[in-house]
């Protein structure tokens, strides 16, 4: 149905939105509960929370079922939530090494200290599509307590820590430990500090990243930069806040997160060949290919040089909300600048050929016709 003039387009707008709600609220199926949703999408929900800034997986799931499945825009309704609700506090640094792991794997060694836990993964399954007539039903089970475990099998020891030992990797860490970039508040530009980057590339939609760091592995100096992954974690860290009439820290819950570290071969003409380098990556939920994205990103950013074009990159598109809020803005009306794309083109033709029509002619002519 066409439509003129602006009252016609609101009301097509609005129809177009009741037609979402309809499919979707009054779709010939069972409502999908936020906790199915939980439940069923653990990995959706976790890359929506990621993306869009906010740990809370009811949130989560209720943008993405809005959303129709539709990650990034779930990840938009989620940011537009988060600037309704007040800043209570600000939580204390979580050290990584509280994390009560669930899931720890070290490609780079054998026999790490501590254990090689899979945990929840199909790294090692085959990609068989099962049809619903051979699901068993579920049955209820009580599943393996993390507190059953040993101390080292919840907390291990870190692989970068035995490295470290035997003085193999140059150290990134910074001793005067500067307060992180709050990019929520200040939108960060080249140059920028590690942390801005690094926060930058936690929210980053997630295939824009990966594909990022599959265009970096070919760095520079034209040389293919492989790295080597270390450790990757997933696992829960407290979230801690001070206490506002004591003063004291106090743990108010928790979250979940992944974490990567990323080791690569230095052997460049001026680099040290003694050592390795080591990048490193955080995000919310369980988000493997964007945590190793993150570390090996890391590790590009300072090999192509600080506030280079990479560096501007990473702060400047891999926002998926930045992106592809310009891609689909090319979906609006573009009537008036396409009108005046082609009247010029049509003038610029008339005075090519010397023709004897006016230009001003040809330019009316469209108008009629558009």
């Amino acid at each position: 149905m066409g439509y003129s003039g602006a009252r016609g387009g609101l009301e097509a707008i609005l129809a177009a939105e009741d037609l979402v709600r309809r499919a979707r609220d009054q779709a010939d199926a069972p409502w999908a509960p936020t906790g199915q949703i939980t439940a069923r999408f653990r990995l959706a929900v976790d890359r929506v929370m990621g993306e869009g800034g906010i740990y809370h997986e009811p949130t989560a799931a209720a943008a993405l079922r809005q959303a129709e499945g539709d990650p990034l825009e779930a990840s938009h309704l989620v940011r537009a939530h988060r600037t309704t609700l007040p800043r209570l506090a600000v939580s204390e640094p979580t050290d990584p090494d509280e994390m009560i792991v669930l899931r720890r794997i070290v490609p780079a060694y054998r026999a790490p200290e501590g254990p090689q836990l899979l945990g929840r993964t199909t790294d090692y399954t085959g990609r068989l599509l099962e049809q619903p007539a051979d699901r068993p039903e579920p049955q209820p089970r009580e599943p393996r307590d993390v507190r059953e475990r040993t101390e080292g099998q919840r907390r291990p020891g870190r692989f970068l820590d035995l490295l470290r030992k035997l003085d193999l990797v140059t150290d990134q860490r910074r001793r005067d430990d500067p307060e992180p970039v709050d990019i929520t508040r200040k939108p960060p530009r080249p140059p920028a500090a590690r942390s801005a980057v690094l926060s930058s590339m936690a929210r980053a939609e997630t295939g824009g990243l990966v594909a990022m760091w599959y265009r970096s592995i070919l760095g520079p100096d034209g040389h293919v930069h492989e790295v080597t992954m270390g450790e990757i974690r997933h696992g829960r860290l407290p979230l801690r806040v001070r206490h506002p009439h004591t003063g004291n820290p106090v743990d108010v819950g928790e979250f979940r997160v992944t974490e990567a570290e990323a080791i690569e071969n230095l052997d460049g003409p001026d680099e040290d060949r003694t050592k390795l380098d080591v990048g490193y990556g955080l995000c919310f939920g369980h988000n493997e290919r964007k945590a190793i994205a993150m570390a090996s990103m890391d590790i590009a950013n300072r090999r192509f040089g600080r506030s280079g074009p990479l560096e501007q990159l990473l702060l400047l598109t891999v926002d998926g909300l930045d992106s592809a809020g310009f891609l689909e803005h090319l979906k609006l009306p573009h009537y008036v600048t396409f009108r005046s794309i082609v009247e010029r083109k049509q003038a610029m033709r008339v005075v090519a050929e010397t023709s004897a029509v006016p230009a001003v002619r040809l330019a009316d002519q469209f108008a009629k016709e558009f």
